[in-house]
């Protein structure tokens, strides 16, 4: 039998709210670290880590925590309203994604280096392809009677959707934190800050992803 909410000891909904505060401020501040320290706008290639920061650690972030029982901003308002923003913050991180992509291709292209020849570039490409892939596949939960028209399952297609999304974010924030062991990074972040400007985008990952495994926990815990 499942556990509900009101037999729950209550450290655990503190510290659900705890984490849900933290990994708010987690994302926002690495976001503005990398900022200042890639300066976008000072070069061509500074708008890459920026960019892609700006899509993964705070916009699609953001994005998934609208649906978080415990850290929503959005968490009294009605379902339907959650989802049209969760829509326009992975609009923001894919459009963030595309053009970070768009900018260290280039820039290597201009600089006669080889694309994607690293673990990091490697990741960034498949973590913005599979968000394209997963962004593409969520139109029809927006409009419920095309994928009925279509034959399709609602239910299965939220599965798949936050599975994806699951697997696109992870791949980011792996991104993420294979860029900060890139030689831009690491010439200026050692030691002992390097480790505390990691804590941002694994925090942020293991949150997100209790959040989707819990989800699926419940509606299993649910079923007849």
């Amino acid at each position: 039998m499942a556990q509900t909410a009101d037999s729950e000891p209550q450290i655990y909904s503190y510290l659900r709210v705890t984490c849900g505060v933290a990994i708010h401020v987690a994302c926002m501040a690495f976001t503005v670290f990398i900022a200042v320290l890639a300066r976008p706008g000072s070069s061509l290639f500074s708008w890459h880590p920026f960019l892609m920061t700006l899509a993964f650690s705070l916009f699609m972030t953001e994005a998934l925590l609208l649906f978080s029982p415990a850290a929503s901003p959005l968490r009294s308002l009605p379902h339907k309203t959650k989802v049209r923003w969760h829509w326009v913050l992975q609009c923001l991180c894919a459009g963030s994604a595309g053009l970070g992509l768009a900018s260290i291709s280039y820039n290597k292209h201009l600089n006669g280096k080889p694309h994607f020849s690293t673990w990091h570039g490697l990741t960034g490409l498949v973590s913005v392809g599979v968000l394209a892939l997963q962004s593409t596949g969520a139109v029809p939960l927006l409009y419920p009677a095309l994928a009925k028209r279509l034959g399709l399952s609602l239910a299965k297609l939220k599965r798949y959707h936050a599975a994806a999304g699951l697997v696109s974010y992870l791949l980011g924030s792996a991104s993420l934190l294979l860029g900060m062991a890139s030689l831009w990074f690491t010439a200026s972040v050692r030691g002992a800050a390097w480790y505390l400007a990691a804590v941002g985008p694994v925090l942020c990952a293991l949150v997100i992803m209790n959040q989707v495994t819990r989800s699926y926990m419940a509606r299993r815990a649910l079923r007849p």
